[in-house]
């Protein structure tokens, strides 16, 4: 079984959290970078960590997205108190804020298992059962990452939770933004 540390950073800045994570990641690829050159003794086990979050108004863009994807320009982001942030998970572009949780994994994935999608899938699974907890019945799109609902519903279909990952070495890094 996967132990994880778990900790609620409140209302915390993007950046702010992203640097926060990246320190996170870093500690367990070099923890794992050092078990790989030990040449006696028992490896270490990198510690895994999930924390929970909001942000003041932001936008972040994907390595795979499109700047034009956005609706507003640097100067309306600005005169709304928007911050914009190209960063380094997957995905497009992908709007967070106040009411929004997001969820941030920092894990180890060998030690549970080397199947990125799996851990996607499982993922959505996990979100979909905590909506149906609070009587809100969400689903997958074929093909597409996230949760949504009314999925069945091409003219109704809306995202309910994006999510976008960045994996290196196995160690995951960004999560999820659950709209609330």
């Amino acid at each position: 079984m996967l132990r994880v540390h778990f900790d609620d950073w409140g209302m915390i800045n993007y950046k702010k959290a992203w640097d926060k994570q990246q320190v996170y990641f870093d500690g367990i690829s070099d923890i794992k970078i050092e078990n790989r050159h030990r040449t006696s003794g028992k490896p270490k086990i990198p510690e895994n960590h999930l924390f929970f979050c909001e942000h003041p108004h932001v936008y972040t863009l994907g390595k795979n997205g499109h700047k034009e994807n956005l609706l507003l320009d640097e100067k309306r982001m600005f005169e709304k108190g928007i911050d914009f942030y190209k960063i380094n998970r997957g995905g497009d572009i992908t709007y967070h804020g106040p009411g929004q949780i997001m969820g941030y994994f920092i894990w180890d994935l060998e030690q549970l298992y080397t199947d990125i999608d799996k851990f996607l899938r499982e993922l959505e699974g996990a979100i979909i059962l905590t909506l149906a907890e609070y009587g809100i019945e969400g689903g997958r799109i074929k093909g597409l990452t996230g949760v949504w609902l009314d999925e069945d519903s091409p003219l109704k279909s809306r995202k309910i939770c994006a999510m976008g990952m960045r994996i290196s070495r196995w160690v995951t890094m960004h999560g999820f933004a659950l709209n609330v």
